[in-house]
């Protein structure tokens, strides 16, 4: 059978194979002294709190089940509205609000509706790997520009400039992003999106991890800037709703029904009873759990980093957001008897049942050195992987 050469393009999810690795030995070691540890899950260990359970089960009951229109919910949509200017301050119109299965549905529809063969497109490195393969699923090509720790692994506006050709159609930035958790100053983002707006550009910003900013100078949302960014934006992280596939776009008033007419062919809607749950996501009581559970994540990364820090991991930039640590794990090779760090993943599994993420997945700029920590887990299982490490040294 012939394989597009799309498909072919794709390269693998590496970070699934060593979480095959890590649920086979969890599987194993279950119920002994040394369960598994997981660190490599980017996922909040919470599920969505009760009002939103109570929403779906009651669509449920009453039969809620039916398509909706392919934007969403007007409902969702004035929700999400609303939500921008009570959390961000700025006044973002419900008409500019796309639901979506999920914000990998929304970046594939954005990449469908903006880039086309030939287009190139600016991107990090390191990065969140599905991001550069939706630019790529298009026949478009990915342009990854190496980041350094100066800079926040983030691109700056000169990065742009010098690397933008004929063929360059536009920026991906993430903020906060996944692996670093680090956030683009919002005055380099606004000269970033000034620039590609002078060269007839989109600037496309992935924002799924914005709930989860810890810091007030980088918690902004680049939709302030002006009514042309495109903003990605997902119930799984903030709102701890990750298998209910649900997330939205936020799009130029134009570009509205070119990705209605691409959704209504593509998914027809987003999942309807994952839509009635997420409006129970803002009500007061919802909100005051997320923002419980925001401190907790905190709290977590204020006591984690230091101690990779005290181990020997080098954490160049202390992360403002999301729920990772960005780690340097070289020092750690040579006494583990590894080459890089997807064989230092491996045998860190097998000789302490923790599990971590390789740099393989994120791009090429030095990532062989990286892992990325994940601290959506519980403070009890960090302090525990932290006396395993040590116990490794």
């Amino acid at each position: 059978m012939r394989i597009s050469g799309r498909a072919a393009r794709i390269e693998p999810f590496y970070v699934m194979e060593v979480g095959k690795a890590a649920a086979e030995l969890a599987r194993v070691a279950a119920g002994s002294e040394r369960p598994v540890i997981a660190l490599n899950i980017g996922e909040p260990d919470s599920t969505a709190p009760p009002l939103v359970q109570e929403a779906a089960l009651r669509a449920v009951r009453d039969g809620a089940s039916q398509y909706t229109s392919a934007l969403g919910l007007e409902a969702l949509r004035e929700r999400i509205a609303q939500w921008y200017s009570e959390r961000f301050g700025i006044q973002v119109p419900a008409r500019r609000i796309v639901v979506t299965a999920g914000a990998s549905a929304a970046l594939q529809l954005a990449c469908m509706a903006l880039f086309e063969a030939g287009d190139q497109v600016l991107m990090p490195d390191p990065c969140y790997p599905c991001n550069r393969h939706f630019v790529s699923a298009v026949d478009a090509q990915p342009v990854l520009l190496p980041t350094t720790a100066e800079g926040r692994f983030q691109l700056d506006a000169q990065m742009v400039e010098e690397h933008w050709n004929a063929a360059t159609r536009g920026v991906l930035l993430a903020s906060p992003s996944n692996p670093t958790g680090t956030s683009i100053d919002p005055a380099q983002l606004a000269r970033i999106h000034a620039l590609v707006r002078e060269k007839g550009g989109v600037t496309l910003l992935d924002e799924i991890y914005l709930g989860l900013s810890h810091d007030a100078a980088f918690g902004q949302s680049g939709l302030a800037l002006d009514d042309q960014v495109i903003s990605v934006n997902s119930f799984s992280k903030y709102f701890c709703m990750t298998g209910w596939r649900l997330g939205w776009l936020v799009v130029p008033e134009v570009l509205v029904p070119v990705i209605e007419r691409l959704a209504q062919n593509f998914y027809i809607c987003p999942n309807v009873i994952a839509q009635h749950a997420a409006l129970a996501c803002f009500e007061p009581e919802s909100i005051a759990e997320y923002e419980r559970r925001r401190a907790g994540f905190k709290a977590r990364r204020d006591w984690f980093i230091p101690q990779l820090q005290k181990l020997g991991f080098r954490v160049p930039v202390m992360p403002d957001g999301a729920f990772y640590a960005w780690a340097d794990a070289s020092e750690w090779f040579a006494p583990m008897g590894v080459a890089d760090s997807w064989d230092f993943v491996f045998a860190l599994l097998e000789r302490a049942h923790v599990a971590v993420t390789p740099g393989r997945d994120f791009g090429r700029a030095g990532t062989e050195r990286f892992v990325r920590f994940s601290t959506a887990n519980s403070l009890e299982n960090l302090e525990r992987a932290v006396a395993r490490l040590e116990a490794l040294r």
